[in-house]
């Protein structure tokens, strides 16, 4: 039975429930005397109200005044978070220069048609409305590199999603994913994949083949373990798992591409064997950089140390080898004046060179000798 107590009027009260007749007399006249302006009713919910289509449209088209500014400006971006829209105001779909769009935090359900005549727009944001699917136009804008998606209420993607060729960084957090989209799998440079706080239990081993794809959050699902296609992708340079389900991490040692591993709140508590250079988050991280870092500073003693002898070892040697050279530069002045190289009493190279240079003295000296002669 219908509630009518809405319609009763504050200074009377209801008859016992014995007298059904008389409560429904006194309902009646209640429902005759009350204004319709004293209590007006309410749409519900995704409901077009009694007025007609073309009123509801333009109500929700008035914009206030630093809206209409914005769009009589030409710029090329534009702001309409927080504007409690249900519907984004068809006057956007005139303006072909956009190329940033802001429509977060809204009641937005949908997209007008014309919306895919954007066709310079590059950043799209329509997280936080009330979006139950990707609005088709969005799916035309062929320019479109940053989407994001996020807080609304998605489950799957359209097929048409695949033709975003252009698109390099996706957020469609806190949604209600419970399989990997493969619709992103034919997106050839997609870079930045936010996929947290969704329902996702495993991941494809077809996501290996998105090779431009350098960061993957994947915090607030429900892995158990970490899906073994991530470790066949060396390029990742983010990957954020945390409150998830994972109770063991295994080595990623061989991810030479990750700079940051986010791995917080799993049932886990055992640090992740990952490179030296990775930034781990999570249990026994903190510990563990303070260890490497103790490690780091003695190996970076120990090598200045090192360095230290070996120059010093090093001027030691250039030292003796200056005195080295002095003496056989002497010695050598001696064994000349006798008559004598140092070969003959040494057998050394530098003798027998001595030698063969003074054997080419001699030669040039018999030369100048038959010239003298021939004269």
């Amino acid at each position: 039975m219908p509630d009518f107590s809405i319609f009763l009027c504050a200074d009377r009260q209801p008859e016992p429930r014995s007298h059904s007749g008389a409560v429904l007399v006194l309902l009646t006249r209640c429902v005759a005397e009350t204004p319709r302006v004293a209590t007006p009713i309410q749409p519900r919910r995704g409901r077009v109200p009694t007025d007609s289509e073309e009123e509801w449209e333009r109500e929700e088209e008035e914009l206030p005044y630093e809206v209409e500014e914005q769009l009589a400006s030409g710029d090329d971006t534009l702001d309409l978070c927080f504007r409690k829209l249900r519907r984004l105001p068809r006057r956007v779909c005139g303006c072909p220069h956009l190329e940033k769009l802001y429509a977060s935090n809204n009641r937005l359900r949908g997209l007008p048609e014309g919306f895919s005549e954007l066709e310079r727009l590059r950043v799209l944001a329509l997280d936080f409305n009330k979006m139950f699917n990707v609005p088709p136009p969005v799916c035309r804008l062929e320019n479109i590199t940053r989407l994001y998606l996020g807080s609304n209420r998605l489950t799957t993607l359209p097929p048409e999603f695949s033709n975003l060729l252009n698109l390099r960084c996706l957020w469609m957090e806190n949604n209600f994913f419970r399989r990997f989209p493969r619709q992103l799998l034919h997106l050839p440079v997609l870079k930045s994949l936010q996929l947290g706080d969704n329902r996702l239990r495993s991941l494809p081993g077809c996501l290996a083949g998105m090779a431009s794809l350098r960061g993957l959050w994947l915090y607030g699902n429900r892995f158990e373990e970490l899906p073994r296609v991530l470790l066949h992708m060396e390029l990742l340079e983010i990957l954020d798992v945390d409150r998830n389900k994972i109770s063991r991490f295994p080595d990623l040692t061989r991810l030479a591409g990750l700079k940051l591993f986010s791995y917080d709140h799993n049932p886990g508590k055992a640090v992740p064997k990952a490179q030296d250079s990775v930034v781990l988050v999570g249990d026994g991280a903190e510990e563990m950089r303070q260890a490497r870092g103790e490690v780091a500073e003695a190996v970076t003693a120990a090598r200045a140390q090192k360095e230290a002898l070996e120059a010093e070892a090093v001027e030691a040697a250039a030292r003796g080898a200056r005195g080295s050279r002095g003496r056989g530069t002497a010695i050598h002045s001696i064994l000349k004046s006798r008559g004598l190289s140092a070969g003959q009493l040494e057998g050394s190279e530098g003798g027998r060179e001595e030698e063969e240079e003074e054997g080419e003295d001699e030669f040039d000296f018999e030369e100048e000798e038959e010239e003298e002669v021939e004269t």
